[in-house]
């Protein structure tokens, strides 16, 4: 049995799960932390963690990482090798609205996280960063050495603001820190807050879906869509993988590498959604404005990844779509 021991902040998240169960299924011990919080389907969470409850090994503790206190206690009874934090409010439109938990969670949350780590010493923090950092970016593929100076959104500064001080506390206290910016993930037990989730809820319920491009398919949207499964891996590996002494922190982009076309990716869920009812299924559409805070188009430069630990996403969307779609369909017992 391996002695290995991660702490896993959002646990009962859509990546957090995954992450969970990966680890457990290969026999480490996993403490997973999560406030269960209502921004999203509170039951989608706990039927996440029920999945995780049959592992031995794995360790669940209902907490707010915002308590400082309560989490120091956590590294100090736990004792964690390897942190992997995904626990943050998430979402760029809600961070418009509700600012107060982007500052909360994502800032405090995190300085919380990595203090705990300064004082307990563990062998690698890894955390979620975000590709929303790149802002309106128009060079691409974006690629990690990129200005990223000029955010449009809170969540994206939030996210920023965590890269800057994990470079600061890794510089300080020697603390191995690797951010890791997502690019669009999306999959079975996904987040009801993404966009392909939603354009399934619209479609079940008989509703149109919004799509935020001006209806205009010729300068349509590009989003670099990843599948949770790489996710997963590229986390993984990045845990393991050997760096020289003197770099201690790093960024990499995890993207599909593959950008596509958001009404391209709406069609796929499409035929997906057909392919698991069979039936044809077509969404009602309405076009508008794009929102403040979104950006034309997310496009990752994987290399940096690749020659760190060999690995690049690789998953199609159709596949993955079609696992989300087969997943959707069983989950809510849809016809």
């Amino acid at each position: 049995m391996k002695t290995t021991t991660y702490l896993v902040t959002g646990a009962a998240g859509f990546i957090g799960y995954h992450v969970a169960k990966k680890l457990l299924e290969q026999g480490f011990t996993v403490i997973g932390i999560d406030n269960v919080n209502n921004y999203y389907d509170v039951e989608l969470k706990h039927n996440r963690l029920q999945l995780l409850e049959p592992f031995e090994q794995f360790t669940f503790l209902k907490m707010d990482i915002t308590d400082k206190d309560a989490l120091l206690d956590i590294f100090n009874t736990y004792k964690p090798t390897i942190v992997i934090h995904l626990a943050a409010q998430t979402g760029v439109r809600y961070s418009l609205v509700n600012p107060d938990a982007y500052i909360q969670s994502n800032i405090i949350g995190f300085y919380n996280v990595i203090e705990a780590c300064r004082h307990y010493p563990v062998e690698h923090l890894v955390y979620a960063s975000s590709s929303s950092v790149y802002g309106a970016n128009e060079k691409v593929p974006f690629e990690e050495t990129d200005f990223v100076d000029n955010p449009v959104s809170l969540y994206a500064s939030t996210k920023k603001s965590n890269e800057l001080m994990a470079y600061t506390y890794s510089h300080l206290y020697q603390i191995r820190a690797t951010g890791l910016r997502f690019f669009t993930v999306y999959g079975p037990m996904g987040r009801p807050d993404m966009a392909y989730f939603g354009f399934a809820d619209k479609y079940f319920k008989g509703e149109p879906i919004h799509i935020y491009n001006n209806g205009d398919v010729d300068d349509d949207l590009y989003r670099d869509f990843t599948y949770i499964h790489d996710i997963v891996e590229g986390i993984e590996r990045v845990t393991q993988y050997e760096t020289s002494n003197d770099v201690m922190h790093s960024v990499f982009n995890i993207g599909n590498n593959q950008p596509v076309k958001l009404m391209v990716f709406i069609e796929a869920l499409e035929r997906a959604l057909s392919n698991a009812l069979g039936r044809k299924v077509q969404f009602e559409k309405i076009y508008e404005p794009l929102k403040p805070g979104d950006v034309r188009a997310t496009y990752a430069s994987t290399d940096l990844l690749e020659e760190a630990v060999g690995f690049r996403p690789k998953t199609s969307i159709e596949e993955g779509l079609q696992r989300f779609a087969d997943w959707y369909v069983g989950y809510y017992g849809v016809r």
